[in-house]
């Protein structure tokens, strides 16, 4: 027996977290009996129904994609712009583990399993998340310094964090950081950078969870293997 919640995110119908409010808004039925206490437990082969539909549990699957600039990180968008889904080929509904910006490009994890986003996406695990930033205008690495330190963003402060200078260029006037993060607050990277006086006029994310584009171009993606799998669960376990 398995948290009701917990069954519905591990067939890839969404996260745990809507599932949630799926079942406190009575949209949940286990057996023909509307659920709406977060407690109940249901098996994998009870009948669950959600908003009418009969759920089907779905093969696991794992994408890593190497998100472009100018396409939305979400599964739909109602402005018609380009999403990650559009970019794969899949039979299962997948979603993606956290998000990228619009303008931002770089490692993004699609899967339905919904044990394994909660897990990556949820701040008690420290998930490392390495971005390379270009910075309008010569960074001077004192600031940097202190943004590592943590810098008010949103009315908090940052958690510590690491970040290297990569390049200096006067002659076109701009720089590139790298970052490494454990967080993932709203458009968290610019902000960080805001907060000590610099804009970020271009994002890369190119690490998440020990996880790396190497062998993939823009647009591309590829499966994680069954190591990569397990490698990502262990990470939940430190």
């Amino acid at each position: 027996m398995e948290r009701l919640q917990k069954i519905i995110a591990n067939s890839g119908y969404c996260s745990r977290r809507k599932a949630e409010v799926l079942i406190e808004s009575g949209k949940v039925f286990v057996n023909g009996e509307k659920i709406t206490n977060l407690g109940a437990k249901a098996s994998y082969s009870d009948q669950i129904t959600i908003n009418g539909c009969n759920l089907k549990l779905e093969n696991k699957e794992y994408i890593l994609l190497y998100k472009p600039r100018g396409v939305v990180t979400t599964t739909n968008d109602e402005k018609g712009r380009k999403t990650v889904m559009d970019l794969i080929s899949t039979t299962n509904r997948l979603y993606p583990v956290g998000r990228l910006d619009y303008d931002t490009s770089g490692l993004l994890i699609l899967t339905n399993d919904g044990e394994l986003t909660n897990l990556l996406i949820h701040p008690r695990n420290n998930i490392e998340k390495v971005y390379v930033a270009k910075i309008e205008g010569l960074v001077k690495p004192e600031f940097i310094k202190k943004m590592c330190a943590g810098v008010m963003i949103d009315g908090k402060k940052t958690a510590k964090a690491k970040a290297k200078i990569k390049k200096i260029d006067k002659k076109n006037n701009f720089s590139l950081v790298e970052l490494t993060i454990h967080e993932g607050k709203n458009h968290q990277v610019k902000k960080m950078f805001e907060a000590i006086g610099y804009k970020v006029t271009k994002l890369k994310r190119e690490k998440f969870a020990g996880l790396t584009l190497s062998g993939l171009t823009s647009g591309k993606y590829r499966h994680l293997t069954i190591k990569e799998v397990k490698t990502l669960y262990s990470l939940g376990k430190k």
